[in-house]
């Protein structure tokens, strides 16, 4: 990976982490929260993962293809879960970890 896709790599994680934040957040405050609440517990993992993989990455870590193939079925799932509902901030997080998720997918594969 060059230092151009690395880039390319480290912001889509880092937008995905943070959209996955703001999910997190606004479902908290849904008035139903069991309707949410698969979506809820996603987001953390998701956000909290691709936070990791985006330090593991730009400290070099030597497990980079593992942790990517693990970020984009943890991305996924969140994508397919936020994708159910019809919030505009699921919507969002969703529409983000598949571009993630796609992302992770095409590095894992070079």
């Amino acid at each position: 990976m060059d230092s151009g896709q690395k880039q390319e790599l480290l912001s889509v994680l880092h937008e995905c982490m943070e959209v996955s934040n703001r999910c997190f957040d606004q479902c908290l405050q849904e008035e139903n929260l069991e309707m949410v609440r698969n979506c809820i517990r996603l987001d953390r993992e998701c956000a909290d993962f691709c936070q990791y993989v985006e330090g593991a990455i730009a400290r070099d870590t030597p497990f980079v293809e593992e942790l990517l193939q693990a970020c984009a079925t943890i991305c996924k799932a969140c994508a397919d879960e936020c994708d159910q509902h019809d919030h505009d901030h699921c919507k969002r997080c969703a529409e983000v970890c598949y571009r993630c998720a796609e992302l992770c997918e095409k590095f894992t594969a070079a």
